[in-house]
């Protein structure tokens, strides 16, 4: 018997299968669904955002489908499949996107799910959301010619729109509930409401979330489960005792990547190492071009030939990723420029880029002090690897270990730092991902995972605008293939490494990740196996 990819990965993630990086290493067959249990879910840093209306950060991707949903979901190789919408056609000029929506859905609070909840969302999501800015920029109008019908209306195509209507990217919100505060606030508890198969019923900051089936869920008879726990788990040697011992189901990234090998030999656990398509990891060190010495390409150029990107992978991440020294991950093979090389690491070069810059050693040896801040959901392994490698070289790095909430501040709006390591995904377009940290008018003062450097390219704005529209995939290419160039050669950002995620259950979980969102789904479809 033959099976297709997208038969593969399913029979492989229903049965539960360990894989290393983004290669299945075993398959079993599918079982039948069993309804009933508690998944607890191990979860870190502590969310203060829980949907992704007005926040790309990890928190709202992961939470928030859970009770939020998207018009699409996604297989594994990207193809759109029916959720909220249950079919769609786009004009032959690209201009005009058509939904038919699901009848007879509910909002937890028991009123209709309509065409006026997804016109208030779009333009919700154009307004507040940092990735959201760039996908509907050319959303003119929202038709409602009826309840069930919803028209997107747009001045200029927009190639990647339909792989943008996932629930942990645009999740739709109730009208008639999100109306009523303002664009930048979230949701209170009482507020969080949606069509997902889960309600959220008590959150503890710092402890817990506890999210209960959702009995009216239009897609009976998930969800399977009775309940999910989310526990906040800052410690990751506590997350690891946990896993081991069965308290805790599953988690994402939950323990240091030195424990991952033994966690692989456990009998009761699956390390899900795959890359999947929604997330486009990339990791990279930018520059706030607000400091006067950052503005020195020979001193960026510096610090770029004094990081060694293999060893970062090899020593800092044991190997869990790869070199991806473009500002398009490598994980988007459909846009990333092979050309474009990792510069050599060259500390004797370093040295003499910063000696002809204007800054020699000090009798101390040291020719600078640069405050260096890291995004919190990041190991902590990176900004030691690269605080160690520019003390090679003379610079002194401080480095800022920040909590999420007080990192997004110290970043984006206070604006308090030199360098920072930080992890926007490009997800599964550069479009979405990528133009948010180069695009000069997505600099904002608050505005959270945008242009943190301040940097501003008239050229590369043009061609990031073009590329956002151009239909021919061909042309497009090209367009990001320029754009790359650009930023490699003027040294914007010191682009890193794409590390996957790892996902660590229960081997009793099941069909944890059952398509292209990976872990970042509803949970609808997972089930617990009486007979792990």
């Amino acid at each position: 018997m033959s099976i297709n990819r997208r038969q593969f990965h399913q029979l492989l993630l229903l049965g539960g299968a360990g894989l290393a990086f983004g290669i299945p290493q075993f398959a079993h067959a599918a079982e039948i669904p069993v309804s009933g249990g508690t998944l607890n879910w191990a979860y870190y840093p502590d969310p203060t955002a829980l949907i992704a209306i007005n926040t790309s950060s990890g928190t709202g991707q992961a939470i928030g489908p859970k009770v939020n949903e998207g018009l699409l979901d996604f297989d594994y190789d990207l193809n759109p499949t029916p959720l909220l919408a249950t079919s769609w056609s786009v004009s032959a000029d690209g201009l005009r996107y058509t939904f038919v929506l699901r009848k007879g859905v509910k909002w937890h609070d028991g009123k209709d799910f309509t065409s006026e909840d997804v016109k208030f969302t779009i333009f919700r999501l154009k307004e507040a959301h940092p990735r959201g800015r760039i996908t509907y920029q050319n959303v003119t109008a929202v038709e409602t010619p009826d309840p069930l019908t919803a028209v997107i209306v747009l001045s200029k195509p927009a190639p990647y729109l339909i792989s943008a209507l996932g629930s942990s990217e645009s999740p739709i919100v109730p009208k008639h509930v999100y109306e009523t505060f303002k664009p930048t606030e979230q949701p209170t508890l009482a507020q969080t409401i949606g069509t997902g198969p889960f309600i959220l019923k008590e959150w503890v900051p710092g402890s817990h979330l506890i999210f209960d089936r959702n009995p009216n869920y239009w897609d009976a008879p998930k969800p399977y489960l009775d309940r999910v726990v989310l526990r906040v788990i800052l410690d990751p040697a506590a997350r690891a005792a946990a896993l081991e011992t069965g308290e805790i189901d599953i988690g994402a990234n939950p323990v240091p990547l030195s424990d991952i090998e033994r966690l692989k030999a456990n009998a009761n656990l699956v390390v899900d190492t795959t890359t999947y398509a929604y997330s486009g990891p990339q990791q990279q060190l930018f520059f706030n071009y607000e400091n006067e010495i950052l503005q020195k390409k020979d001193v960026r150029l510096a610090i770029a030939h004094a990081i060694d990107l293999q060893k970062l992978v090899d020593i800092a991440l044991f190997g869990y990723g790869q070199v991806s020294p473009s500002p398009i991950s490598t994980a988007l093979p459909k846009w990333y420029d092979p050309s474009i090389k990792a510069r050599e690491p060259d500390p004797k070069l370093a040295n003499k880029l910063l000696d002809d810059a204007g800054y020699p050693r000090g009798a101390s040896g040291t020719r600078f002090k640069l405050r260096l801040a890291y995004n919190s959901f990041l190991q902590p392994s990176y900004a030691d690897f690269i605080k160690q490698s520019l003390a090679a070289v003379g610079i002194d790095a401080e480095i800022l270990k920040l909590d999420l909430a007080t990192f997004l501040k110290t970043v984006y709006t206070d604006r308090a730092w030199d360098l920072v390591i930080e992890s926007l995904s490009n997800t599964f377009d550069p479009t979405l991902g990528v133009q948010r940290a180069y695009w000069s008018k997505n600099f904002k003062i608050g505005l959270v995972f945008s242009n943190a450097s301040h940097y501003s390219n008239p050229e590369v704005d043009a061609v990031l605008e073009a590329a956002a529209t151009e239909p021919d995939e061909g042309k497009r290419r090209q367009l990001w293939y320029k754009f790359q160039h650009i930023i490699h050669d003027d040294v914007v950002s010191v682009d890193l490494v794409a590390a996957g995620a790892q996902i660590v259950a229960n081997k009793r979980v099941k069909n944890f990740a059952p398509g292209a969102q990976g872990i970042n789904n509803s949970f609808g479809q997972i089930w617990l196996s009486p007979n792990a």
